[in-house]
């Protein structure tokens, strides 16, 4: 994964700290400004990476925490089918085991959107997945209750 001097110092102040791993943008804003990256499976010092896609945009990153701190993430959980859910999680954690070579030894990422094993924990990284191309409902969801505020 290579990122341009530009990206890096992007990211880090939308951050407000230094990527603990390699990275890419895969979803820009119109004036060209890192909206998600997409994180390599491991941290620089080789621990596993759950979180594949991670949302970089402030305003959003803002107002979804508004919506995490209504009670969505439980009226989700409760509208939504757990098995819904669970397919989600297993193309994201397909899509990011793809990018691990089958030769590694040592411990993996594991579970789903965010390293969730079960259920629905950050609707921040479901966005992240849906910018990015991932089919998810949950980040879909979010899209539609927050995209009209952005």
């Amino acid at each position: 994964m290579t990122v341009s001097d530009a990206d890096f110092a992007a990211v880090v102040a939308l951050l407000g700290r230094t990527p603990m791993g390699e990275f890419t943008v895969v979803v820009r804003a119109t004036d060209g400004t890192p909206r998600v990256i997409k994180n390599a499976p491991f941290m620089h010092d080789g621990t596993p990476m759950p979180t594949r896609f991670w949302l970089t945009d402030k305003r959003a990153t803002h107002i979804i925490g508004t919506l995490e701190a209504s009670g969505a993430v439980n009226q989700l959980e409760a509208e939504l089918d757990d098995a819904e859910i669970a397919a989600v999680h297993a193309r994201y954690a397909a899509e990011r085991d793809a990018d691990i070579p089958d030769s590694h030894v040592g411990p993996r990422p594991f579970g789903g959107v965010a390293g969730t094993r079960h259920g629905l924990k950050c609707l921040h990284a479901h966005y992240a997945y849906h910018l990015a191309g991932g089919d998810d409902l949950v980040g879909r969801w979010v899209a539609q209750r927050i995209e009209v505020d952005l």
